[in-house]
């Protein structure tokens, strides 16, 4: 599915030797014509891409196929691996660096200098990844640790709006009425909602579970 790149034309030889792999040939000859111009950066040939300081994967988005090559990229220790990708979210993102992916790129991004920069930090050993992506990626994980620490897994998708708001108001100090009138629910639904949060969440009462809420950033 996936295939190396042609060697590009002879220049120094203290250039980063880069195997360059895409399934859309379009990407590919995108990313080559970049790369080739540059005479700090060796394409290798489909024959000695194992042997490439960097492995540079360029796709639209990571899917399993994708995922197969990293992981398989990554048994190569002769290699260090850099992704060019067109959309990638933070549980994406956290899979590709388990496939050892060192460094991630936009596509939209990839111009001449910011490809070459991403080829050298990998080779000189770091890792580069967009600051919103780095966010994103700390958050789910401290999402991820959350819910494992808690027995109930709860989540900021363990409450649904209306629940959210119920509670929320709970907290404010309204009872059953005025909650009922506020949201222009029936009492009866009122109670049943908030009975179904404490039963789900296995808490004691209203008072027990807006302060689970809150500490959790539920509400």
């Amino acid at each position: 599915m996936f295939s190396a790149q042609e060697k590009s034309p002879p220049g120094t030889r203290d250039r980063v030797s880069v195997a360059m792999y895409a399934a859309d040939p379009v990407l590919r000859v995108g990313v080559v014509h970049q790369l080739r111009q540059r005479p700090e950066v060796e394409l290798l040939a489909d024959a000695d891409a194992e042997l490439a300081q960097v492995s540079l994967v360029v796709v639209d988005t990571v899917d399993d196929d994708v995922a197969a090559l990293l992981d398989r990229l990554r048994l190569n220790t002769a290699t260090r691996t850099g992704l060019v990708v067109g959309t990638l979210g933070a549980g994406t993102l956290q899979r590709v660096i388990e496939c050892g992916v060192a460094a991630v790129l936009r596509r939209s991004e990839a111009d001449q200098d910011q490809l070459l920069h991403l080829v050298r930090a990998i080779a000189d050993g770091e890792g580069v990844l967009p600051g919103d992506l780095l966010g994103k990626l700390l958050t789910h994980v401290s999402s991820l640790q959350r819910s494992a620490l808690d027995p109930r897994g709860l989540s900021l998708s363990t409450l649904t709006t209306r629940e959210a708001d119920m509670l929320r108001l709970v907290s404010e100090g309204l009872d059953t009425a005025e909650i009922a009138r506020k949201t222009s629910y029936s009492e009866r639904t009122v109670k049943n909602v908030l009975h179904e949060i404490t039963t789900r969440l296995q808490l004691r009462n209203r008072a027990h579970a807006v302060g689970y809420a809150l500490r959790n950033g539920l509400i």
